[in-house]
């Protein structure tokens, strides 16, 4: 009488297929986690904004020339 193949043959060689995927998800997994750790520190260590300070200032005109010549344009409706 033949004798069933064992299951234990398949299924290590079933995990042995998928272990590669799983150990590539977690590592993902492991670098997104640390790169949100990095971008919190990264916000936390920003320096505190300190007193706010408004400085207003008056621009004085340029003075101007007189023109050489004036030239007036009329127009008319179309």
């Amino acid at each position: 009488m033949l004798e069933r193949p064992s299951r234990t043959g398949r299924l290590s060689a079933r995990r042995r297929r998928y272990f590669p995927r799983w150990l590539a998800f977690g590592l993902a997994l492991v670098a997104v986690f640390a790169i949100g750790v990095a971008f919190g520190q990264a916000l936390d260590d920003a320096p505190e904004s300190g007193k706010v300070t408004t400085f207003v200032r008056t621009l004085e005109p340029l003075p101007q020339e007189q023109p050489v010549r004036t030239v007036t344009v009329t127009v008319t409706a179309p």
